[in-house]
């Protein structure tokens, strides 16, 4: 089944010249790219996308670091999407993703782990329309 995800390059790939590895990594795997910007999120809007997480230890750090640098953010579509995208990105801990993930080559701690994807169908709707509105995706 076809869908979307939401795929963020994380201030640290970015600062780090990932970009391009990191798309071509995306296209390699036959995801069409429907969205794609650069942003600088405030505190306060890294906070309102990932409200989820508010009551977590972790909260402020993330927060903290998503509002440190410009991200990319990706709205991407192919078959199963949201797995696929997961699968290629590693698990959260650089450390424990499997070798050939983004995160096992390019993070370097369980929040500085250079990407973010959705993790359901749910969590994608709500993400893709946090950062894109009906004009900005193609297709």
């Amino acid at each position: 089944m076809v869908e979307q995800t939401l795929g963020i390059i994380k201030p640290d790939a970015v600062a780090a010249g990932h970009i391009g590895d990191i798309i071509a990594r995306i296209e390699a795997e036959r995801f069409t790219i429907r969205a794609m910007k650069m942003v600088h999120l405030t505190k306060s809007q890294a906070e309102g996308f990932y409200h989820v997480h508010r009551e977590k230890p972790f909260f402020e750090s993330l927060t903290t670091f998503m509002s440190s640098g410009p991200c990319v953010v990706l709205l991407l579509e192919r078959e199963s999407a949201i797995s696929h995208w997961r699968e290629v990105m590693g698990a959260t801990d650089p450390a424990q993703a499997a070798e050939g993930t983004i995160r096992r080559a390019l993070g370097s701690s369980i929040e500085r782990n250079a990407v973010h994807g959705s993790d359901a169908p749910e969590t994608a709707a709500f993400e893709i329309g946090y950062f894109f509105n009906a004009l900005e995706r193609a297709g």
